[in-house]
This record gives structure tokens, sequence and C-alpha cells, in this order.
């Protein structure tokens, strides 16, 4: 298990200020820093570093960030979580980098009664996700839009392969109702582990049925193997995808079997192409220049930025949250707050939340772009 904590203020002069500020806030974040999750989660402890780095206090409490791996294991994170709220008295809690660790993370937030944002997309209806809101897109909204390019492509059939979580039942379950409402044919369900190191019987199943279109459901680095698959068996119809393989390890795996992959993403993977009355450009833009200071290079993913925008997020829930952190009343208020955030810019979308609403997204948070030449660009 890896534990970081940090006081993040590097001078005497920001030392000697906060000294003067209110007791310290506790977040508490779970990522993959290690497994096959990795290729997310380590960009996404980039992102949030970054971010309090910009803001190491916020409405005037000093942050202490805590961050633990949960080595890509589901049970892993939900251990995680507990020890963050019983032993560290954490006031929020922000992971992790895959679904089934997320909704581990969430019953855990739930029994103790803590605040959970996710930067992954998991959907827990009813009480059991009362405490928990997802600053990443929902798979329908991401998923419609992929199926309209498709119709707009003149797709008629559709194979679906992706990985055999609640991931891939996401996806496939996203793909299903929008594809039927396109009047597009979904014609295979394929599904592999994300430790698995082939899908050719899988991948040959679905050229038999000769799809117009292949959609894989899947995320991160493991997310290349259909694609080279498909391409090694000769494929030659469209290839589309999730905003899960948005990251340049999945791009360096998959090289030239993803040339002209599509995928959705938020518009911070092309900012500098939005236009500037676009509110989302200048978040986006700043959090680019706050990963490059933290980091030393500009961010080449999609998921670091989720992690900021978490931050962003917790910070303007936090400006409204009255008492003193480190107490149960203070953590009820802080999610109070969170699940009454209204028409907040973040780097992937405008954020709306309401209690009985986990996903702040709407279609200000969904461009699809275009894999060409390792590169991915607006599709318009």
């Amino acid at each position: 298990m890896k534990r970081l904590t940090a006081f993040l203020g590097v001078s005497a002069i920001a030392l000697a200020a906060t000294q003067a500020l209110a007791a310290d806030l506790k977040v508490g974040f779970i990522s993959s820093l290690s497994g096959p999750v990795s290729a997310l989660g380590i960009p996404y402890e980039k992102g949030i570093r970054a971010a309090i780095a910009e803001h190491p206090a916020l409405a005037g409490h000093k942050v202490e960030l805590i961050v633990l791996d949960d080595a890509s294991d589901p049970t892993t994170a939900g251990r995680n979580a507990r020890k963050l709220v019983v032993e560290d008295k954490v006031d929020v809690l922000i992971g992790t980098s895959g679904v089934p660790g997320a909704m581990a993370i969430a019953a855990v937030a739930r029994e103790l009664n803590t605040p959970l944002i996710s930067p992954t997309p998991v959907t827990i209806p009813g009480p059991e996700g009362a405490w928990t809101v997802t600053v990443s897109q929902p798979f329908p909204l991401m998923v419609a839009a992929v199926v309209e390019r498709m119709k707009k492509s003149n797709v008629k059939t559709v194979a679906f392969i992706g990985f055999s979580d609640a991931l891939g039942d996401l996806a496939y379950d996203s793909l299903v109702k929008s594809a039927e409402a396109a009047g597009i044919k979904v014609v295979a369900n394929e599904r592999y582990a994300r430790s698995d190191s082939s899908v050719a019987g899988q991948v040959l199943k679905i050229i038999s049925a000769r799809p117009d279109a292949v959609f894989a459901g899947n995320s991160g680095t493991p997310g290349a193997l259909p694609y080279l698959a498909l391409a090694e068996r000769g494929y030659k119809g469209q290839i589309y995808g999730t905003h899960g393989l948005i990251n340049a390890d999945f791009v360096r795996v998959g090289g030239a079997s993803i040339e002209g992959l599509q995928v959705p993403s938020g518009p911070v993977l092309v900012a500098d192409q939005l236009p500037d009355s676009n509110p989302i450009k200048k978040v986006s833009m700043g959090f680019r220049d706050a990963y490059k200071k933290a980091n030393g290079s500009v961010p080449t993913d999609a998921f670091s930025s989720y992690t900021y925008d978490a931050y962003l997020l917790l910070a303007d829930a936090v400006s409204r949250t009255k008492g003193e952190p480190g107490t149960p009343q203070y953590r009820a208020a802080l999610r109070d707050a969170i699940v009454s955030t209204k028409e907040l810019t973040g780097t992937h979308g405008i954020y709306n939340f309401k209690p009985d609403n986990r996903y702040g997204s709407d279609q200000r948070a969904v461009v699809i772009v275009r894999s060409e030449k390792g590169q991915w660009k607006l599709v318009p």
C-alpha cells in the first residue's frame, strides 16, 4: 500500500500564511497507481496534485491530501476508503480509476456518511448512491453521441466487445438503448477480462457477423487489445470506442490499428480548437498551465482533468459549507453543498447536480474526436 501525505505550501511565506487558516480539510484520494488500471490512475493523481498545487487552501482551510494506491483491486479500494474515513478522518473521498473500485468506495461512503466525488462513471441508484457524485460523463450520454455519429455514417449493424465487468455492462447497455432508437442492430456481445492477453476468439466471432462497425466498451491500455486483433485480421469496417481510451499509453500500444477510431470526449481534449466564447475553453487552458507547472509537461490524456474537475467541484462546495472540518456534521453539510452545485464550469463540462442526480454533465460535455496519426482531432 502506498501512502503519500502532503501539506501543499512550498515557501516560507506560504507556510506562514497558512498558520492563520482554520482547521485542516482532509481529502482522501484513492487511485490505481499500479496494476492494469494504472494507465488511468496515474494521470488521475497528476491531475489532483496540479489542482491542489494551484489551490492549497479552500475557503480558509488548509488542505491535506492523503493518497492511497488500490493496485487496481476493488477490494483494496473499499478497504482504503474505510481506512481513510475511520483512521485518517477525511472529510471527502475522491477516487478511483475503475468502475468496480468506485462502486466499492461508494458503498463505504454511504455506510460511513462521507461524500465521494468519483472521476470514474459509476451508477448507483437509490439511497445506496446518496453520498456519491461523479464528474465523468455518464455512459448513456457519451455512447449516444457515438451512435449519432454512426447513424450519420450510415452504419446499420454494430458489434460490441468490452470488459467482462461493470464498465463493460454500462457500455453495452448504453449502446443497445441508443442503437435501437437509431435503427442500428447490435449483432454481437463479446467480453474479455482486463488482464487477458488475447481476444482472438472473440474477434473471429465478430468478423463472422460482418458488422458495419465495431464498438469497444473498455478503457485504458487494455482497451487497445480488440483494435489490434481486428487490424491483424484485416477488418475494414468503422471502429468506435468510449471516452475511457484517451491516454498516451493506449495510443502508443494501439498504433496503426486505431487509425480512424472515433470516440467521445470532454471538450478539454481539444480545448485549443474551441471558440473563445465557450467558457470551458478558459478553464481547460488554465488546467493545462497548472498541470505543466506541477508535472513538468503538458497533459496528453483526458483523465487527469477529471480529478482537476473533482477538486474544482470540492472547492466550490467548500465555499458554501459552514462549520469545522473533521466532524460528521461538516461531512453532511459538504455533501449537501456538492449535490446542489449549479453551473460550475470545469474542463469536461458545466456541472449541475441534484440530490437525486449523481451525474452533473449535459450535452455541453461531449465532443467526438478521431485518431489521426497518433493525435486526437475534433470531428465537426
